[in-house]
């Protein structure tokens, strides 16, 4: 998406939030336009393919007729329905009633229809539970369309929607219906929206540069990074994905046949609705992927909790923002969880190795899994220093990279990346302080793609540079008590200019000579005045 294209989309977005802003909130107006424009997007991509797929039997109307050609056309021809929404399935994966179309929709709030609120709630229903072959319940459940907040009545609540929604269709009237267009456009929403809401955004959005780093680093080549990115990856795991902007941008990077499927779980009902919306506006496939809304840390996904470890299931490549320094509580049966037995468990005040030692767990012996995590987990003692040791020993750290502060919407704590291998080449560990490389923003600092490149270079060719990267060797790291903190690896401090005595020393005289000039010059005056002069 172009700059020009954000800041169109920005200015249209902000002018009906503003025209709605006292009809509803805005994490409420969030929801819906979010909703909308994935209804839109999935219309405008059906009624495409419908068009093709009919060709010269597609109707063709006036602009200002008000019906829908697919709706006349299912009218003319009930008995070839059927036969029409089986090919749909096969060619763009789902079915929408003409009915339930976007374009449908925006002419009933034009004409505020009496039956619009129904409508909508039928057209959500059906998409959730019959368009796709997979079934989509609850994608919609963050739109109350029985909210008060909507109105006390069905006819105050049909009302107040049929404004929303002729607000949005004109404000979207222009913009293009393009998939990667409407896709960025998403991710774009997203972003602002997180910009807009502080902390909580910190719970499903990664700034796209740091997404960037993490999917070109588990793209390349596990054991031969600079050889460069891989042919193709049979999958990719996010366990903690939030609105799946990481997963999105791993499959940028391969292209849309480069990977065999996409995984995902997110314990946040609206965020796990999100990831959704997101994979299918994306042009991901319902068979491509496989989102799953349950809690990470007590494992509750059935196909993660497999006994049998020929039948467990493992991953290419693990990308992760999970929550920083989270609060969780372990139970006794955990101790012996396949996932932490033979590290140890987090302790309570931060799951951050809980949360890696669950993704580690599902790594393939040829797979990379990129994690980001805050500082502490570098340095603080006690079971997380425990967790460490074992995994330094057993050769599983291949990569630290400190990052700058203030990256992030929800924290302007400093983080890391943590880049971990079952099967690495090199015995030493790799580390990059890229902290003090950044851009100052007015909210957020920014890395520059020159900033990525340098990140990205130094990881694939272990490229070792003063004060700014360095390859250790494990007794090293040994010998101090296996702290990672990369200030004891990479000193940062530039060594003060050395002082020339001598040219030091003449300037000195110089100084001393105009002083006397000037005393000398003073006493003069005085003189002339009658006064005493200085001594």
């Amino acid at each position: 998406m172009t700059e020009q294209n954000q800041i169109q989309l920005g200015k249209t977005l902000w002018a009906i939030a503003d025209q709605l802003r006292g009809a509803m909130d805005a994490d409420d107006f969030r929801d819906y336009m979010l909703s909308f424009l994935f209804l839109r997007y999935l219309s405008d991509n059906y009624e495409t393919a419908a068009k093709k797929e009919l060709g010269s039997d597609y109707p063709k109307l006036a602009e200002d007729d008000g019906r829908v050609p697919l709706a006349v056309w299912y009218a003319d021809n009930a008995a070839d329905v059927p036969a029409f929404e089986k090919q749909m399935r096969r060619k763009v994966h789902y079915v929408i009633e003409p009915q339930h179309l976007w374009s449908s929709i925006a002419h009933m709030a034009r004409t505020q229809h009496a039956g619009l609120l129904n409508t909508l709630q039928e057209g959500f229903k059906y998409i959730e539970t019959e368009s796709f072959q997979s079934t989509f319940g609850g994608l919609f459940s963050e739109i109350d369309l029985g909210s008060p907040k909507l109105g006390k009545t069905y006819t105050e609540r049909n009302a107040k929607l049929c404004v929303v929604i002729q607000k949005i269709a004109e404000g979207l009237a222009d913009f293009s219906t393009n998939v990667d267009a409407l896709g960025d456009a998403y991710e774009y929403l997203i972003g602002q929206f997180a910009a807009g809401s502080g902390k909580k955004a910190g719970e499903f959005y990664t700034p796209q540069q740091i997404s960037d780093i993490l999917s070109t680093i588990v793209t390349l080549d596990s054991q031969e990074p600079k050889t460069g990115v891989k042919q193709r990856l049979d999958s990719v795991m996010d366990f903690a994905c939030g609105s799946g902007s990481l997963l999105l941008n791993v499959r940028k990077r391969m292209g849309p046949h480069g990977i065999g499927k996409i995984y995902g779980q997110e314990k946040n009902i609206t965020t796990y609705n999100l990831a959704r919306m997101n994979m299918l506006l994306h042009g991901v496939k319902d068979t491509e992927f496989e989102i799953f809304h349950g809690d990470t840390l007590a494992n509750d996904w059935d196909m993660l909790r497999e006994l049998n470890p020929a039948k467990k299931p493992t991953f290419d490549a693990i990308v992760a923002n999970p929550p920083f320094s989270y609060r969780w509580e372990p139970n006794e049966a955990m101790a012996d969880d396949v996932r932490f037995k033979s590290h140890g468990l987090a302790p309570k005040s931060a799951a951050d190795f809980a949360f890696l030692l669950h993704g580690f767990h599902f790594l393939k012996d040829e797979g990379v899994m990129a994690i980001i995590l805050p500082h502490g987990v570098l340095f603080r003692g006690g079971a997380e220093e425990r967790i460490r040791k074992k995994l330094l020993l057993d050769g599983h750290i291949d990569t630290v990279i400190g990052l700058p502060s203030n990256l992030f919407y929800s924290t302007g704590i400093p983080v890391c990346i943590l880049v971990l291998k079952k099967c690495k080449k090199p015995d030493d560990v790799l580390f990059i302080n890229a902290a003090e490389h950044f851009a100052k923003g007015k909210r957020q600092n920014q890395l520059t793609d020159e900033h990525i490149a340098k990140i990205i270079k130094t990881y694939q060719f272990r490229d070792e540079e003063a004060r700014y990267s360095r390859r250790v060797e494990m007794a090293e790291i040994e010998k101090n008590d296996f702290n990672l903190n990369i200030s004891r690896y990479i000193s940062t401090a530039v060594g003060e200019a050395e002082i020339d005595l001598s040219a030091t020393h003449g300037g000195l005289v110089e100084i001393e000579k105009a002083i006397a000039a000037a005393k000398h010059k003073h006493n003069d005056f005085l003189k002339d005045l009658g006064l005493s002069p200085l001594p």
